[in-house]
């Protein structure tokens, strides 16, 4: 179901808006199922359709946002490194574009959201585990405040494998290491598709 947003895209007048406001639709609420705002959504598949950079303005007319609720979203679309700043300027005003290969835009919006999740929860056990350590070693610890910290430590270290496995994941997704097979079989589909036309 669409979500309200903070602004109002204008309405469709071709087929081809129609079927771009369907599809830029689908990515909002695609990224909404990860965390991300519908309208930030929203607008990261408009930047997606743009064949050229824009600036915030532009932004700003497309979606119908206040000015600080649009630099908001772009601020969350590039710390999730699906749009980029870029570096020349239009008339002295800052140029975004969106990152178009999903490929790409998988790999740093998952890549980003797992090492956050890494970073907290693996700080969190490497503090408990000595500390329970500890604990469980102390000569005054009762008999069943040891069995249960052991059973606690138990879960712990199966926790920290897990992490450690989710480490070597997001290494393997900021390398591209899964992408080179189903890239090149994406490249194969689309000249196949082109040949056949």
């Amino acid at each position: 179901m669409k979500k309200a947003t903070s602004g109002k895209m204008k309405e469709p007048t071709t087929v081809r808006e129609e079927v771009r406001l369907k599809v830029i639709d689908a990515i909002a609420q695609t990224m909404d199922l990860y965390g991300v705002n519908y309208s930030f959504g929203q607008l990261y598949g408009i930047m997606f359709f743009e064949d050229r950079p824009m600036t915030l303005e532009e932004m700003q007319t497309s979606m119908n946002m206040s000015k600080s609720n649009m630099s908001y979203a772009v601020r969350a679309l590039i710390e999730s490194q699906m749009v980029t700043k870029l570096r020349e300027k239009d008339e002295r005003k800052d140029l975004y574009v969106a990152e178009t290969d999903f490929f790409k835009a998988f790999q740093a919006f998952f890549a980003a959201k797992l090492q956050r999740e890494i970073d907290v929860m693996r700080g969190a056990i490497d503090a408990a585990i000595p500390e329970l350590s500890e604990t469980i070693l102390a000569v005054n610890t009762p008999e069943e405040e040891r069995d249960l910290g052991l059973a606690d430590l138990h879960k712990l270290k199966h926790a920290a494998g897990y992490y450690d496995w989710l480490q070597r994941f997001v290494e393997g997704l900021k390398t591209g290491t899964f992408f080179e097979e189903r890239r090149e079989s994406v490249g194969d589909a689309e000249t196949s598709g082109e040949s056949g036309n």
